[in-house]
């Protein structure tokens, strides 16, 4: 990705930590139906990653389902590590006067990194968990290397992330106004599951479910992205504000255009949430996707005859 527009998107996340978790309705809905499919999966993980962790929601869930583990949440932006911290205690009372020791050891420990680049030793963790994050990668075939390189062999991955329906009246409403692309590119469930193969993960599965958000007005729906730090466009540039970057103009043609989707005196926003998991399996594969090939070699004792 281009680093110009990953400083974007790691801006929007920085400005939206304090107003997050107030707009954050259905990303915290899709971490508890996540969290729900680790029912009957047996795992007993001693390390957990979760990737793109923002202010830390889904560490109670983790922590409950797996009260033995420490949990590495590791995020782009800063500020959402701040109230991550500031969740769980991690800066209160006793803990600041240990400084480093206090994160060494406590079950949460903050980790301030590119998913894309996962600073973490190889084969150290046991189960990887991803709500809504991997949507916001450039190459996601890359991203699930990296994310299998640092698993142990037959880790859990467990992830949710966005389909190409998500956002689908925005998108409809918006195209051609203004020449601008106004809502992101979602990568297709069946890609997504090849993109685990080619990795090296083994027995994907995958699910897909439409879960729709309902508004009074347009502009609730756009200052909802904002908070959520949503509102960067990775093929382009922020264009998602209203009366922002876009025009005056422009904006009452996107207004109008959204009135069409207008339900019993409702607008809706779709969002198709795509949940997979898959197993890291045995660790026959080069960082860059080639296999390793075992050869054993013999030799025989005694002359030719």
């Amino acid at each position: 990705m281009d680093e110009r527009l990953k400083r974007a998107i790691r801006r929007s996340f920085e400005r939206a930590a304090t107003t997050y978790d107030e707009a954050a309705f259905l990303q915290q809905e899709v971490a508890r139906r996540l969290d729900d499919h680790l029912d009957g999966v047996k795992v007993d993980p001693a390390l957990i990653l979760d990737a793109g962790c923002g202010t830390g929601f889904a560490f109670d869930l983790l922590k409950a389902r797996f009260p033995k583990a420490r949990v590495i949440g590791l995020d782009i932006a800063h500020a959402m590590l701040r109230q991550a911290r500031a969740r769980h205690g991690v800066d209160a009372g006793w803990r600041k006067w240990l400084g480093p020791l206090a994160t060494r050891y406590s079950p949460f420990a903050p980790l301030c990194a590119d998913l894309e680049r996962l600073p973490l030793k190889s084969n150290s963790i046991d189960l990887a968990w991803s709500s809504l994050a991997l949507q916001w990668m450039d190459d996601l075939e890359a991203t699930f290397r990296g994310v299998h390189r640092v698993m142990k062999p037959g880790g859990l991955f467990l992830f949710a992330s966005f389909g190409p329906d998500t956002l689908k009246e925005l998108r409809a409403a918006s195209s051609g106004i203004d020449g601008h692309q106004h809502v992101n590119h979602f990568v297709d469930m069946h890609d997504v599951g090849d993109a685990l193969v080619h990795a090296g993960f083994s027995h994907p599965v995958m699910e897909m479910e439409h879960v729709t958000l309902t508004y009074s007005e347009l502009a609730g729906l756009m200052r909802d992205l904002k908070a959520i730090g949503a509102h960067t466009v990775k093929q382009g540039t922020d264009q998602l504000t209203p009366r922002g970057l876009m025009g005056k103009i422009a904006w009452r043609r996107l207004v109008e255009n959204y009135e069409h989707f207008r339900q019993d005196g409702r607008l809706p926003a779709t969002y198709e949430v795509v949940y997979g998991h898959a197993w890291a399996g045995a660790k026959d594969r080069l960082e860059d996707g080639r296999q390793i090939i075992q050869m054993q070699m013999t030799s025989r004792k005694g002359g030719l005859r």
